[in-house]
């Protein structure tokens, strides 16, 4: 890039210079008259020209006639030059006109065309310069190049290498790819038993579930050349370059087997074909084909293993997913409560936690966390330590980050008005009363009246275990959890919000699921009449519904019918535990935050709202002296810190060199030693001279 720079730097400069002198010529050209020839022929024969300059070669007349105006004039080609100066020149050249004749300059010519020559030049330069031949494995290094494939080649020894031992919570999952590994440590031990290595495996699983992060894991295991795209990468707006890319990838994985090939987000080259209005074929579906063919065409034990990863595997065409192309489907969920344990231990090495901290605590605390949220929570829960200037991450910053993650950050700047506070305070109250009081419903952890992201407050309700089912009662249950909020505004403030638009939302989905998806209607029966989640263009024009219009009518009654009963029984439960409901919306607008301990103290009455109040300042002055005491101990250690890297600098002033040290602020400077030996024996000095004066 450097040395085009410099051609493209001198191609200005010549422009720059030609276009100058170009200009000058135009310039001085804007004082001469542009006259008809015939004009000219006129201005002869009144013996009005003063001097003359013929070119014949360009049938050029340019002069000065003899009022000074300055003229040029051009002959058309039916006149004869010749003709034209005997009849109307030479008769006047004792009148006192000045006549010369020249011959036209090859440079001007060449000037002229100086510009337009070099813009071509730098057009040429440029095109030859993107058509170059680019860099092996990849072609990033030219934009013209569009049929190298954009694949990031990583050989062992060029990245972090990450192993099985780094991924936690998926041992299922890496036993089924332990295989693969393997076979490309050892393939003669499956080729002489007659078995064949899958030639591709799909991990299909929700975002954030570490799908990438394991295939990596494959390729560190192997110590194998580990070729990583994007589906995205593949697709251009020109025709022919996805499935030219495919080739070259191929290509270049067998010139390098045995190796793996990892296409992440294989649902952006991978959908199902013939999805657009009309059939018409696309650029997508031509690459897809390519692919086909690259995946089912290399020999039996070349040594080219393909990983792939998706969170939709629905939308895959059928012909990858065949055996043959993509064997095997490794499904990589959301951890469990023991995944979750070993991945918070995983992302917590680098980190100090407090000695107080318990991972299965912190665990049953996250259900449905994936490892990139436990990542994201372990973050978050660093920078709130650093925030507060402690030297170790305390159970606080754990619980402040889990609530991050969930439900974002609070939002103590905005102002909230008495009214809409005291409607958010029985809006969550009912929310967790209700979830106290149902048999079936998870616990109550947290309740809060402080807006966190959208929301205005929040009822957080963690699962005593994880659940892989739901029954029917549970449904129920959850849907009058979602009610509990709208129910306790009506009963208490006689009116309704706006408050409870997410909730009911989300309470008509379950209920609109337990009618069609689960079928768990005695009037409709055991039938799914779920729509298709389809997501091509053109497809929901020829899709058809599974139900007739009769029949939605009566779907639309048992959903209304379901909200309705678990309406009213709301109203029953909150009816019933209105003490309760009063003494949590009183203790919300007073503490504004109340634990799953200080909730249940309160359901039970087991505590007034004084002794709830007491105990919080307690814990916050506590809190907030350990705070003081964990910032003081780790200035304390900057000190000592600061201390002994002076002492190890006095020890060797005697060498008289620049050293690094640390400044009282902890910045790292270079002072000279022979002129802090000067200014230690000064110190020295001036303190016997104090101790002798004393």
């Amino acid at each position: 890039m450097r040395g085009v720079g410099i051609y493209f730097l001198i191609f200005a400069v010549v422009l720059a210079v030609a276009w100058f002198y170009q200009d000058s010529a135009i310039s001085r050209q804007e004082t001469i008259e542009n006259i008809e020839f015939s004009e000219f022929v006129s201005y002869l024969e009144k013996e009005q020209v003063k001097s003359l300059t013929i070119t014949e070669s360009a049938r050029r007349y340019e002069g000065e006639l003899r009022d000074g105006t300055l003229f040029i004039a051009y002959a058309p080609t039916v006149y004869d030059m010749e003709t034209v100066s005997r009849v109307y020149i030479i008769p006047q050249s004792g009148s006192g006109l000045v006549v010369e004749s020249v011959k036209p300059s090859s440079a001007s010519a060449w000037l002229s065309w100086l510009p337009t020559l070099l813009l071509i030049g730098v057009m040429i330069f440029f095109w030859t310069s993107f058509m170059g031949a680019g860099g092996a494995g990849g072609g990033n290094k030219n934009v013209m190049n569009f049929g190298k494939n954009r694949a990031h080649m990583l050989k062992d020894g060029d990245m972090k290498k990450i192993t099985f031992a780094d991924v936690a919570g998926l041992d299922e999952e890496k036993a089924e790819l332990e295989e693969l590994v393997d076979f490309l440590r050892n393939p003669k031990k499956y080729i002489q038993l007659g078995a064949r290595i899958p030639k591709g495996v799909l991990l299909v699983g929700p975002p954030g579930t570490g799908k990438t992060y394991i295939s990596k894991a494959v390729a560190g295991e192997a110590g194998v050349p580990f070729f990583s795209i994007s589906g995205s990468d593949f697709v251009e707006m020109f025709v022919g370059v996805g499935a030219s890319r495919v080739r070259d990838l191929f290509t270049e994985a067998k010139k390098n087997a045995p190796c793996i090939i990892f296409i992440d987000e294989i649902d952006a080259v991978g959908r199902r074909r013939g999805a657009g209005i009309g059939g018409g074929n696309d650029e997508r579906e031509q690459t897809l084909n390519q692919l086909l063919v690259e995946m089912d065409g290399f020999g039996v034990n070349e040594g080219i293993i393909i990983l792939a990863a998706t969170n939709r595997p629905d939308v895959l065409d059928p012909a990858i997913l065949r055996p043959g192309r993509f064997d095997r489907e490794v499904a990589i969920g959301i951890p469990d409560i023991k995944g979750r344990e070993a991945i918070f231990k995983v992302h917590s090495k680098n980190k100090p936690l407090d000695k107080s901290i318990d991972m299965k605590v912190l665990a049953r605390r996250t259900p449905g966390f994936t490892p990139a949220d436990i990542e994201n929570m372990m973050n978050e829960a660093a920078l709130l330590a650093a925030r507060r200037n402690g030297s170790q991450i305390h159970m606080d910053d754990l619980e402040e980050a889990v609530t991050r993650v969930i439900a974002g950050p609070q939002k103590k700047s905005r102002v909230i008005s008495d009214a809409e506070k005291k409607l958010t305070a029985y809006h969550e109250a009912g929310h967790a009363v209700v979830a106290r009081a149902l048999p079936n419903a998870d616990p109550v952890h947290q309740v809060t009246i402080m807006p966190r992201g959208r929301a205005g407050g929040f009822t957080m309700t963690l699962p005593k275990e994880d659940k892989y089912y739901m029954t029917k009662t549970d449904m129920e249950q959850q849907i009058m959890h979602l009610l509990g909020g709208r129910v306790a505004e009506k009963l208490v403030l006689k009116d309704i919000s706006t408050g409870a638009s997410n909730d009911l939302e989300r309470a008509t989905t379950i209920a609109r699921n337990m009618i069609t998806k689960y079928g768990m209607s005695d009037k409709i029966g055991p039938i799914n009449y779920s729509e298709s989640d389809e997501v091509f263009l053109g497809r929901d024009f020829t899709s058809r519904k599974n139900f007739s219009e009769s029949l939605a009518s009566e779907i639309d009654k048992e959903i209304k019918l379901i909200m309705e009963t678990a309406f009213t029984r709301t109203e029953e439960i909150l009816t019933e535990h209105m003490d309760q409901l009063n003494r949590i919306a009183e203790a919300l607008l007073e503490l504004e935050t109340i634990d799953g301990t200080q909730f249940e103290q309160l359901f039970k009455d087991e505590k007034t709202l004084e002794e709830i109040r007491q105990d919080s300042l307690e814990q916050a002055k506590a809190k907030e002296e350990a705070n003081q005491l964990e910032a003081e101990k780790r200035a304390a250690a900057e000190e000592a810190e600061r201390k002994a890297a002076e002492d190890q600098l006095r020890r060797h002033l005697d060498k008289g060199k620049r050293v690094a040290v640390m400044d009282k602020d902890g910045r790292m400077v270079f002072k000279d030693l022979s002129k802090l030996r000067d200014k230690q024996e000064t110190e020295n000095a001036e303190a016997k001279e104090t101790k002798d004066e004393s």
